[in-house]
């Protein structure tokens, strides 16, 4: 029996692709999207599509058109920009979804240093379509990736969603606060139900090759040095994957509802009179970086040769997420360590690199 009819958006991407595959195990129709952009090796992006039974190439007639999982019955997937709003119209008009996880975004601090327009393209102009398309086509409620970025300069640890966020770093983070202003607007003229989600340095197997654990891994075992920022001096609220996934999908089961105590005299930034709800997702124990990296080595039994170096623009010393609301609300418990999942990364990127060198 089919539970939910979910669209979901980034399923190319690496949070997108564990969630598409507990959302079909546990039962719901799933439509992926994503446009397969080349931020970073489209081939990780169409191997994860292909564990998920979709096997497209990257080829002009992959556009616009559902292609149906040779895995799973309940699952389609589209590549469509978020930026063809014609084409998102036609897409909702005839899915008619129930809920939208929304996921796809242009990722990645640094990069928003070099190609800001990719950040207005993706995660501005894609978020208004993603918005409209909620409301004229009935979805019933929309949940979607903020980032524990839009913090910026708050030197307040725990990071809480009642602080204030108005001093981003980086363009990346900007365009995520804008993403939680506008879902608030549409939450507040058109009641529809938004619930931002800010992830905390997410990590775990099929992750993302921007990310340090990604790239110190290839470094260490190709016998690179790694270049370890603010001479490690830095702390990560490194979440696994899979804690993340549980609740993302507790917020989809569960969408936003209006804060009765919500006053306009003392604003709780978190919630709102409106069907609107800001949750962290972390596991709420930041690990120094160096300890991070003692970890990896321990697992790959080679050391790390280091180039210790400044903090780089748009960085933030520390991160650090408070999860008591999602855990009050909703039962949210991050249940697995760095050690573990640092463990399961390895085994997975030693397996996945051993199988892509056959290949050749």
């Amino acid at each position: 029996m089919v539970r939910n009819k979910i669209l979901v958006t980034g399923t190319a991407g690496f949070i997108g692709f564990h969630l598409v595959r507990k959302l079909l195990e546990r039962g719901d129709e799933v439509v992926g999207l994503d446009s397969i952009n080349d931020y970073y090796d489209v081939r990780l992006k169409f191997d994860r599509l292909a564990e998920t039974g979709i096997k497209i190439n990257d080829d002009s007639a992959s556009w616009n058109r559902l292609i149906q999982s040779e895995k799973y019955p309940n699952y389609r997937f589209i590549r469509l920009n978020l930026e063809d709003r014609d084409e998102l119209e036609e897409l909702f008009s005839e899915e008619k979804f129930d809920n939208v996880c929304h996921l796809a975004a242009q990722a990645g601090v640094r990069y928003s240093l070099k190609n800001p327009d990719a950040y207005i393209s993706a995660n501005i102009v894609g978020f208004i379509n993603i918005l409209e398309c909620c409301r004229h086509h009935g979805v019933k409620a929309l949940s979607y990736a903020s980032s524990s970025s839009v913090y910026g300069l708050n030197e307040t640890q725990p990071f809480c969603t009642s602080h204030n966020v108005d001093h981003p770093v980086s363009l990346y983070a900007a365009s995520k606060k804008s993403n939680e202003l506008m879902a608030h607007t549409y939450s507040h003229i058109f009641n529809l139900p938004t619930t931002g989600l800010r992830f905390f340095t997410v990590y775990g197997p099929w992750g993302r090759p921007d990310m340090a654990l990604f790239i110190f891994t290839k470094a260490i075992l190709e016998g690179r040095p790694i270049n370890v920022f603010n001479y490690g001096e830095m702390k990560r609220d490194f979440t696994y994957v899979d804690d993340i996934i549980d609740g993302v999908v507790r917020v989809i089961d569960n969408p936003a509802r209006e804060n009765n105590l919500w006053s306009a005299k003392t604003p709780d930034p978190g919630s709102s009179k409106a069907p609107y709800k800001i949750y962290n997702i972390g596991n709420s124990s930041p690990v120094r970086l160096m300890d991070f990296i003692e970890a990896l080595e321990s697992k790959l039994g080679r050391k790390a040769e280091k180039n210790m170096m400044p903090l780089q623009a748009g960085d933030v010393h520390a991160t650090y997420a408070d999860v008591s609301d999602l855990t009050a609300d909703l039962g949210y418990k991050p249940s697995v360590d760095v050690v573990t999942g640092i463990g399961r990364f390895i085994d997975w990127y030693r397996d996945y690199y051993q199988i892509k060198k056959q290949e050749k």
